[in-house]
C-alpha cells in the first residue's frame, strides 16, 4: 500500500532543479524579515502586559498551571536550569537550519515542501507577533511568582537579562514575542521532519523527544506560557495546510515571470522564406527551386495529369 504524504509536505512533481545558490539567499531572506518583524512589532508595552495578565487567567480557569512548578524547579536546581537556557538559546537556531540542510542534500524531492511549509507558518508567527503583543512571564512583576532563569544563571552562558540576545544586544531583539511561540512551532516541524525521514528508530525518538522537551524548557524558563506553546503549534498546522498554495501561486509566478522573460520564436514564414535566396520561386513541398523537377523526373511529378504533361512531352519547367 503506498505511503500517503502529508498535506503539506507532499514530494512536488516537475519542481525546477534547486540550487543552493539560490535556496541560501531565500531562507536568508526569509530569517531577516522574521528578525525585522519582532523588532517592528515590539507594541506597547502596557498592552502587552496586559496581553500576558490575559493568558494567565485563561489558563487559571483552565485549570492550567504549568508555568510556576516548573519555573520553581528550573530555579532551584542549576543542574536543570542552566542546561534548559542553553537549549532554549542556541538549539532553535542550530536544529532547525541544520534539518534544512540535510533535507536538501539527502531529500531533495521533499525539501521544498518542507521548506515552504516552514516559511509560511514563520510568516503567520510574525502576523501574532504584530496583532498581539506579549509580555513573557519572566517580565510580570515579581508578586506573579515568576524568575527569569537566563537572568538568574547568565554567568554561565552568552546572554544577559534580555532572553537570550547575547551581551550589549538586548535592544536587538523583540521581548515581547511571546504569542506564540516559534521555538515550539520550529520545534515541532523538526520533530515531523525527524519522524517522517529519519528512517531509523533514533531518528525517529529524537523526533518525539524534542518538541517536548522544548515545550518544557520554554515554561520553565519563564520565557513562555503554556497556550504560547499551543498557539505555536496551531501555526505550524496552518503553514502545513497552507504550503501547497503557497506552492502553487510560487510556480504560477515562476511560470509568468519565465513566458515574459523568454526571447520571442522566429516568425515561420520568415524562417521559411530564409531557406532559398531572395528572388527564386518555390512550389509547394519544396525547399530548393526545381527541387520537385529533379527528383521525380519530367512528366514524374506527383498528381501530374495528362494534360499537364501532354501526350508523353515532357511537362513544362515552372
Amino acid at each position: 500500500m503506498p505511503h500517503a504524504e502529508a498535506p503539506g509536505i507532499e514530494a512536488v512533481p516537475h519542481s525546477p532543479r534547486l540550487r543552493w545558490w539560490a535556496e541560501l539567499p531565500l531562507i536568508l531572506l526569509v530569517y531577516a524579515c522574521y528578525s525585522a518583524g519582532r523588532l517592528l512589532a515590539r507594541g506597547d508595552v502596557t498592552t502587552a502586559v496586559d496581553h500576558g495578565l490575559a493568558i494567565l487567567r485563561v489558563e487559571k480557569a483552565l485549570h492550567l498551571n504549568a508555568e510556576h512548578p516548573l519555573n520553581r524547579l528550573f530555579t532551584r536546581e542549576a543542574w536543570i536550569g542552566v542546561p534548559a537556557d542553553f537549549w532554549y538559546a542556541s538549539l532553535h537556531y542550530l536544529v532547525t537550519p541544520a534539518l534544512l540542510i540535510w533535507l536538501f542534500r539527502s531529500r531533495t524531492v521533499r525539501y521544498r515542501a518542507a521548506r515552504t511549509w516552514l516559511m509560511t507558518a514563520t510568516f503567520i508567527g510574525l502576523v501574532g507577533f504584530t496583532l498581539m503583543p506579549t509580555c513573557p512571564p519572566r517580565l510580570l512583576s515579581a508578586g506573579y511568582g515568576f524568575v527569569d532563569t537566563m537572568a538568574q544563571y547568565s554567568s554561565y552562558g552568552w546572554w544577559a537579562g534580555e532572553a537570550s540576545a547575547p551581551r550589549g544586544l538586548g535592544d536587538m531583539t523583540n521581548q515581547y514575542a511571546a504569542m506564540p511561540s516559534l521555538h515550539v512551532g520550529w520545534a515541532l516541524w523538526c520533530g515531523v521532519i525527524l519522524w517522517r525521514y529519519g528512517g531509523t528508530r533514533l531518528a525517529k525518538a529524537a523526533g518525539v523527544v524534542y518538541p517536548l522537551v522544548t515545550t518544557v524548557v520554554v515554561m520553565g524558563t519563564a520565557n513562555h506560557y503554556f497556550l504560547d506553546a499551543v498557539a505555536g503549534a496551531a501555526v505550524m498546522g496552518a503553514g502545513l495546510l497552507l504550503a501547497p498554495y503557497v506552492t502553487r501561486c510560487a510556480n504560477g509566478v515562476r511560470t509568468w515571470l519565465t513566458a515574459r522573460t523568454a526571447p520571442a520564436a522566429p516568425d515561420s514564414l520568415t524562417a521559411r522564406a530564409s531557406i532559398v535566396s531572395g528572388g527564386c520561386q518555390t512550389s509547394a513541398g519544396e525547399r530548393i527551386p526545381r527541387q520537385r523537377e529533379s527528383r521525380f523526373g519530367p512528366g514524374a511529378e506527383p498528381g501530374a495529369s495528362p494534360t499537364d504533361a501532354g501526350d508523353g512531352a515532357p511537362a513544362p519547367a515552372r
